[in-house]
């Protein structure tokens, strides 16, 4: 092959070198490319469901200030146990439903024949409820330091790695932690009892109609009485304590509520919360937050 073949053929050979390497760089580049249009899709992302959430806990914020606004600004024989209000608040919407704790039934403070009538209500055997009642009884009953409790020595048979508190509740989910009662029982009685009302009666005004059938004393035929005279609303309320028989009965709320805020983004997303909340008497703050589940991600906060 003569010189100058071969320099056509070198040239040749650099120049197919030269075209691979830049096609190379341009699927390098396009690789990253799509490696920085995919970070700021998912940035732009983020930063939209940050931007929501924010907005979403600024308006929940604000249904519960509104809320508290309302009771308070009322002294409290006159101070309303449940009630709803809608509002906007900037280009979001807010809807708002306060309820005294005293509606739901105390851990701590109600009595046996209270939490025993709850369970009957929701289908525990007349046999079984006051058993159960007697666990929760003794879960939150003090003892002495080195008493021998038979509780304790309950838990121990059973093998648990722990011991009953001998203390108030301190939130109502720890009744998944007492012995002795059936999953689906705890699971049947949450949602109709707290641990904030501070009282041994319940409101007959706002219970639950499972709550007002669990009351001593109550039969079918009285709750529907009590179901029907609770809505006239030119019945005093006074006499549906007497018709209750007076025992764990009131129309009196708790200075506890229940909050639950509803509210609609203006990107037309859906959240909401339940919050409870402690009315002050007297201090710079108006109320207290006790306990808070933000329904958005299914967090709960536990109470403060």
């Amino acid at each position: 092959m003569s010189g100058a073949r071969r320099d056509q053929a070198g040239l040749a050979d650099d120049r197919g070198f030269i075209v691979v390497a830049v096609l190379w760089m341009l699927a390098a580049l396009a690789a990253l490319a799509l490696i920085y249009l995919t970070y700021v899709t998912n940035t732009a992302v983020t930063v939209a469901v940050n931007a929501d959430r924010l907005q979403a806990d600024a308006l929940v914020n604000a249904g519960i200030e509104l809320a508290a606004y309302r009771l308070t600004a009322r002294n409290e024989a006159a101070r309303p146990t449940s009630g709803t209000f809608n509002a906007r608040v900037g280009a979001g919407r807010v809807s708002v439903t306060f309820r005294s704790e005293a509606a739901r039934v105390d851990l701590n403070m109600a009595p046996k024949p209270l939490l025993s009538g709850l369970m009957t209500a929701l289908g525990v055997s007349a046999t079984d409820a006051p058993v159960y009642a007697d666990r929760i009884l003794a879960w939150r009953s003090s003892t002495e330091p080195g008493q021998d409790n038979p509780e304790d020595s309950y838990y121990r048979t059973l093998g648990a790695p722990y011991l009953p508190r001998h203390a108030p509740f301190p939130h109502s989910e720890e009744l998944w932690l007492v012995r002795g009662i059936p999953a689906a029982v705890v699971e049947r009685v949450l949602p109709f009892v707290t641990v904030f009302s501070n009282m041994r009666a319940v409101n007959l005004l706002d219970a639950a109609p499972q709550v007002v059938a669990g009351l001593p004393g109550m039969t079918p035929g009285l709750l529907q009485q009590v179901l029907r005279d609770r809505a006239d609303p030119n019945l005093d309320p006074r006499a549906l304590v007497g018709l209750a028989g007076g025992t764990n009965a009131t129309v009196e709320g708790s200075k506890a509520y229940r909050v639950t805020v509803a509210v609609e983004l203006p990107s037309h997303r859906r959240s909401s919360a339940e919050i409870v909340i402690l009315l002050l008497e007297s201090g710079d703050e108006p109320y207290r937050v006790l306990s808070w589940h933000n329904a958005v991600d299914g967090s709960a906060g536990k109470p403060l």
